[in-house]
């Protein structure tokens, strides 16, 4: 069953409890994602970054929805980049769009987003933005503090966009890790305690365990996990080439999109959404 993104994250929110977010990226990952919800009972938040074939995808998505009626799903475009592409997005099905206007000025900033939640709340699609900005982990110790979320914007920027949930810079990057990743669970805790809405972790790959658990205990509701789902997926085909001597493609993709399917499994349990379907 397709539902807005925010009709996941309250209840999680409200019940304290995290919800993973997986990349999804062609038919076969959309059905892992399906597939990992359904073994564990849990919601499932499918995000789509915004260069990919977002048609494709929803179609999966509907696909899957119509043959696992039993998920409750919200397809969600990550780090939509223009006002067109949410649009698009939209219209393709996805019931929610995220919109990263974090490089802009904060006033900039407010202005965008807000023209895009006054669109989507109009047609009944959940939006997230970023405050403050999560960068890549390849300059993680240059740039961890650059872009950490000011807990002094966060209400009035809340307010000013309307937005449904809030991507928080409180110490992760995106993709691998040049350095030992080292979260500001002191601003994440003050951030819960005065936002009024979910708060979005990015950039959860290879921040370890602990450090993911302890933020969905702070205050984190959504966790994107991309990286560390590609990696387990490579693993496990590259297991198999290795095990096997006459390999099959067909064989390989099966092993690859298992790996990927249980990596979603583990963070489902970590973060304690299943059974919460």
């Amino acid at each position: 069953m397709f539902v807005s993104m925010d009709k996941i994250l309250n209840k999680a929110a409200a019940e304290e409890y995290g919800v993973v977010a997986p990349n999804v990226y062609n038919l076969e990952t959309v059905g892992a994602g399906f597939k990992a919800a359904i073994e564990l009972k849990s919601p499932l938040i499918m995000d789509v970054y915004d260069a990919l074939d977002l048609e494709l995808i929803a179609e999966a998505a509907k696909f899957f929805s119509k043959r696992y009626p039993e998920v409750t799903v919200a397809l969600n475009l990550d780090h939509g980049k223009s006002y067109e592409v949410a649009v698009k997005a939209i219209r393709y099905g996805f019931t929610s769009v995220m919109v990263d206007r974090s490089s802009l000025a904060f006033e900039d900033n407010i202005k965008q987003v807000r023209e895009i939640v006054k669109m989507a709340h109009a047609i009944g699609v959940s939006v997230e933005s970023e405050l403050g900005h999560v960068g890549q982990g390849i300059t993680y110790d240059n740039d961890r503090d650059n872009g950490l979320t000011k807990v002094s914007e966060a209400v009035e920027y809340i307010n000013k966009t309307g937005v449904d949930c809030l991507a928080v810079a409180v110490g992760t990057a995106h993709g691998r890790y040049v350095g030992t990743p080292h979260l500001d669970f002191e601003r994440l805790a003050e951030l819960k305690a005065i936002c009024k809405v979910p708060l979005v972790l990015h950039g959860g790959s290879s921040s370890g365990d602990e450090n993911l658990k302890k933020a969905v205990e702070t205050g984190i509701t959504k966790v994107n996990i991309g990286t560390d789902l590609k990696t387990a997926g490579a693993l496990g085909a590259k297991e198999y080439l290795e095990r096997t001597e006459f390999p099959s493609l067909i064989e390989m993709i099966d092993c690859g999109v298992e790996g990927y399917k249980e990596k979603i499994k583990h963070y489902m349990v970590l973060f304690g959404c299943n059974n919460r379907g």
